[in-house]
């Protein structure tokens, strides 16, 4: 009797196991999809986009939480004009800075890691550095003094979390 237990359970810790699937090679799609997004030009240009997308987004979300100061004087249609001038500018704004932080960051990241060979924090917290002083030269952000030594703790935390691997 026990040893049919015993045979139940090893049978059924076999079947339990996941069949093992051969590797299989990259075809020549991948293989160049790879190469082109290898590329520190696309990888920033794409990066830019994707940041000037999100600051849009944003800029449009804090835009209309801004409330007029003459709200109580002001009729309706000039609140609505208001607002989407203030939509509209705070979209610029930071479509512009998310754009220039995605661009400089990955620009950065990217050129680093290609003359290191190696793929790893310190290529972050290096184009975190390079990116909070482009911010802090141009002006872009208001936090000017920080910003140089804010990014490249950011960008080491977020390798640090298991997202940059």
């Amino acid at each position: 009797m026990a040893t049919n237990t015993e045979n139940e359970s090893t049978v059924s810790r076999e079947v339990e196991k996941p069949p093992i699937e051969p590797i299989r090679l990259p075809s020549v799609e991948e293989i160049r999809g790879q190469d082109i997004w290898n590329n520190c030009a696309v990888r920033s240009v794409v990066s830019g986009v994707m940041g000037g997308g999100l600051g849009l987004m944003m800029g449009l979300l804090l835009g209309a939480l801004d409330t007029p100061l003459m709200q109580d004087k002001m009729t309706g249609r000039q609140q609505f004009i208001y607002q989407a001038k203030q939509m509209g500018q705070r979209s610029w704004s930071s479509a512009r800075a998310f754009a220039v932080m995605g661009f400089v960051f990955s620009a950065a990241e990217c050129v680093v890691e290609k003359a290191r060979a190696k793929h790893d924090t310190t290529n972050t917290v290096v184009a975190g550095c390079v990116t909070g002083g482009a911010l802090s030269a141009k002006g872009i952000s208001p936090y000017d003094s920080t910003c140089t030594l804010a990014f490249p703790f950011f960008s080491f935390g977020r390798c640090r979390d298991g997202e940059d691997k």
